[in-house]
């Protein structure tokens, strides 16, 4: 007699072997498909069910020895269009098979011969075991493609970008292009670099009201302003934006290459007043901000002084006290908009302040409680030029990031002035910034 015996060919009248029997075959249908089969029922639908969850069991394996070796790699390439849609194959694949498995199953338990009390339990499990990983494959799937249209709504079809003297370089636009305006003027502007190996970020702030705003050498909006955009009130560096946009003959092939003629302008402003060449955009709608941060459940922030809302020269309508407070969409967004007894320089370090703790504070529970949120969020506040195929990168950076300080400059007075600027000193600056001086050890006097 062999040891599979009373699993394949037990006694139907022993009640004691009945039941353990049930309960083996379940629990190892549940967990490994096709496993019950080979033991007590069709070897060959065994041999098929348990084949195809062993290569997906490979897999998986080979996706966590990969990770903890190349997580940037690894990331990258499940984000991606044909990573995702692989994923939600092998779900939808793995929903059948254990679904078939179950249903066969329970027809191997011999429910009729299974002991009277233990009936109901079995009966539970096996529905457990049958709609279960089904329900739970379907739902995964689900997301996956969300994910998968998400990600593909957002990032560029374009190949994978190496960094420059081993940065990677952002232009970062917080577009607000509210009920009382006409078009879209970026109110935030900052370059924004990602060292390739630390994911050290350091950020550089340029004042939207800056004066004489030049043009990198090949830029067509050089052509228009070769001693900078000098206009006066009318041309301060956020109306860059809506000015190329109007002249949008200037920048023939911004669009169909994912961009615009008002992205492409600022983009040529940034790298002449930061002397370092942009790579990717990021447009950030700040009417979205507000539904991200609700989506994230809110951010906590330390004001160091009270903060007065209103319209300019009209009376307060609100205030934030000083202090540590938790704040929503709505009130996160009222805090980094008002100008009301302050003045732009202020502005954009509460802007800055905000971005820091929402990077700080994202925790990927949240991001897994609240993806269809954020997902849904996500294309209607994000515009990017970034390849989708460097997601999973810049995710690993920014996970590296998370445990070093931001390094901060702004272009403002009293170092910069942006009313006669010295672009050659912004390049300075912002040089220091990116690519800080190690620090050099101090002598120590020898006996």
């Amino acid at each position: 007699m062999s040891l599979t015996s009373p699993i394949r060919n037990p006694d139907l009248y022993d009640a004691a072997v009945m039941r353990r029997r049930a309960w083996w075959l379940i629990v190892m249908s549940l967990f490994i498909p096709g496993s019950a089969q080979l033991l007590a029922g069709n070897r060959r639908l065994g041999r098929i069910l348990f084949g195809t969850w062993l290569v997906f069991f490979l897999i998986g394996l080979a996706t966590l020895v990969s990770y903890l070796l190349s997580p940037g790699f690894t990331f990258g390439f499940w984000v991606s269009y044909w990573g995702l849609l692989g994923i939600q194959v092998i779900l939808v694949v793995l929903a059948i098979i254990s679904f078939i498995a179950a249903v066969d199953t329970f027809r191997l338990v011999r429910f009729v011969h299974v002991p009277g009390r233990t009936r109901l339990w079995v009966a539970i499990f096996t529905v457990v075991a049958m709609f279960g990983p089904a329900g739970g494959g379907a739902y995964a799937t689900y997301l996956a493609g969300v994910t998968r249209d998400t990600i593909a709504g957002i990032f560029a079809d374009a190949p994978t970008v190496e960094p420059i003297e081993g940065k990677y370089s952002f232009m970062l636009l917080g577009g607000d292009a509210g009920s009382d305006r006409i078009g879209l003027r970026p109110d935030s502007v900052s370059l924004v670099t990602v060292d390739a190996n630390s994911g050290q970020i350091a950020v550089v702030g340029i004042p939207r009201n800056l004066y004489n705003a030049p043009f990198v050498k090949d830029s067509p909006m050089r052509a228009q302003w070769p001693d900078g955009f000098n206009c006066g009130d009318e041309c301060l560096f956020a109306y860059i934006y809506p000015w190329a946009e109007n002249h949008a003959e200037l920048y023939p092939e911004a669009v169909a290459a994912g961009s615009s003629p008002g992205v492409e302008a600022m983009r040529d402003s940034v790298e002449a007043i930061t002397g370092i060449p942009v790579q990717f955009y990021v447009l950030i709608d700040m009417r979205g901000f507000s539904g991200l941060i609700d989506a994230l459940g809110g951010v906590d922030i330390l004001i160091e002084e009270r903060v007065n809302v209103c319209v300019v020269g009209e009376p307060i309508t609100d205030t934030f006290p000083a202090g540590a407070t938790h704040l929503d969409g709505k009130r996160a967004l009222m805090y980094v908009r008002t100008r009301c007894e302050s003045n732009d320089y202020e502005r954009m370090g509460r802007q800055r302040q905000l971005e820091e703790a929402i990077l700080r504070q994202v925790k990927p529970t949240t991001v897994l409680t609240q993806f269809q949120q954020l997902a849904s969020v996500g294309k209607a506040l994000v515009v990017t030029d970034l390849p989708q195929s460097m997601v999973g990168l810049m995710v690993d950076l920014g996970t590296k990031a998370r445990k070093l300080p931001i390094l901060r400059a702004e272009l403002v007075p009293p170092i910069f002035d942006q009313l006669y600027p010295d672009f050659k000193l912004s390049h300075e600056i912002v040089r220091e910034t990116v690519f800080p001086p190690l620090a050099t050890p101090t002598p120590t006097n020898q006996p």
